[in-house]
C-alpha cells in the first residue's frame, strides 16, 4: 500500500515520502515498535512491515511472527521476503561451494618446525619472497570471518521489496527521500544505528527517539498484556553469547542439535578460509565449549557492531 503525502501545513513544503516500511525482526524491539504504532503511539502509521526470513530462525520466532500477522494484532500488512535458506547454504559451504560468509571464528595452527616464507621489498617497492625460516614453536592464530550474511539475507531482500512497494523497481532512484525505513534499535544499542547512504531512503529509529531501552520495551509489552517476544537471530549465529548458547542447549534441544551439526559441517573445506572454522569464539566444537557464566568474563559483545542493525531486533 502506498501513501500519498499529507497536505502540507501552510508555509511548509509537501512531504515526498510515499512509503513508510517497518523492518520487523520479530524480536523484542521491532515487535514493540510495531505494536506501539498499532496503538497510535508512534505516528504516522507505517504502510507495512517487512520480515526477512533467513530460513534458520528458532521455531519460537516463526510462531511469534504468525501471531503478529494474525487478525486484529497489527493494522498494516506484514510482508515476508527471502533470499534463500542460510542453513542450506552453510551445508553447501562445508562441501566447498560458494557461500555468504557468517562471522564465524577461524583457527589456524602452525606446528613447530614449519617452513614459512620471508618477504621483503625489491628496488621497485614490490613485495617478493627472499627466503624462508623455520618456526621454533607452535603458533595458533584466531580470526573472525567477514560478515556477509546480514547483507545477503536481510538488507538486500528488504531493499528489493521496499523498492517494489515504492514503485522504484527498475527505475532510476530520485535524489531525495521517498521511503522512510523504521528500524527497531533501542537506546542501549545505539551503536548499531547507521544512517542511510542512499538518497532515496531515510532511516528512522522510533525507539531511540523515545529513549527506550530493551528493558523499557519489555515493560511496555507487559503493561499492555502482550507476550514477551523470543530473541530473533539465526540458530547458529556466531554472535551468540554464552547465555544464549546455554539457553538453547537447556531449553531448545532441537535447535541446539542443529547448531552443533552445522558447527561440525563448517570445520573444514570452506572456500578461501585457512584452518578450522567454529561457531563458538573459543574455537572448540560447540558441544565441548565452556558455556559457564564464568567463561563470559571479559568476552566482547560482537553483536553491537552488526551491520545496519538488521538482526536480533
Amino acid at each position: 500500500m502506498l501513501v500519498s503525502p499529507k497536505p502540507a501545513a501552510e508555509g511548509c513544503a509537501p512531504s515526498a515520502i510515499r512509503l513508510r516500511a517497518l523492518n520487523l525482526g520479530a524480536g523484542v524491539q521491532s515487535t514493540t515498535m510495531a505494536l506501539m504504532a498499532a496503538h497510535g503511539e508512534i505516528e504516522p502509521m507505517p504502510d507495512c512491515a517487512i520480515f526477512a526470513d533467513t530460513g534458520w530462525e528458532p521455531k519460537a520466532v516463526y510462531k511469534h511472527l504468525d501471531w503478529l500477522r494474525s487478525g486484529n494484532v497489527l493494522p498494516f500488512p506484514v510482508h515476508i521476503v527471502s533470499a534463500g535458506n542460510i542453513r542450506e547454504e552453510l551445508v553447501g559451504a562445508g562441501e566447498g561451494k560458494r557461500w555468504a560468509s557468517i562471522p564465524a571464528f577461524a583457527k589456524t595452527v602452525v606446528p613447530a618446525g614449519s617452513e614459512l616464507p620471508v618477504y621483503d621489498e625489491n628496488e621497485e617497492g614490490e613485495i617478493i619472497e627472499i627466503g624462508s625460516r623455520s618456526t621454533s614453536r607452535e603458533t595458533v592464530s584466531v580470526g573472525m570471518i567477514r560478515r556477509q550474511c546480514t547483507t545477503d539475507f536481510k538488507i538486500v531482500p528488504i531493499r528489493r521489496k521496499v523498492r517494489e512497494l515504492a514503485d522504484l523497481a527498475r527505475r532510476r532512484s530520485p535524489p531525495y527521500a521517498v521511503v522512510e525505513a523504521w528500524i527497531g534499535i533501542s537506546i542501549d544499542e545505539i551503536i548499531r544505528a547507521k544512517p542511510s547512504f542512499e538518497p532515496w531512503q531515510v532511516k528512522r529509529f522510533p525507539l531511540i527517539e523515545r529513549r527506550m531501552s530493551r528493558r523499557d520495551c519489555l515493560a511496555w509489552l507487559r503493561r499492555h498484556g502482550y507476550p514477551e517476544p523470543p530473541k530473533s537471530a539465526c540458530i547458529g549465529c556466531p554472535d551468540h553469547d554464552n547465555g544464549r548458547w546455554r539457553h538453547m542447549r537447556d531449553h531448545d534441544v532441537e535447535a541446539w542439535a542443529d547448531a552443533v551439526e552445522i558447527d561440525r559441517v563448517l570445520r573444514t573445506g570452506l572456500r578461501g578460509i585457512r584452518g578450522e572454522v567454529f561457531l563458538h569464539r573459543s574455537c572448540v566444537p560447540l558441544d565441548e565449549a565452556d558455556l559457564s557464566t564464568a567463561a563470559d568474563y571479559g568476552q566482547l559483545d560482537l553483536f553491537g557492531n552488526e551491520c545496519e542493525g538488521m538482526c536480533g531486533v
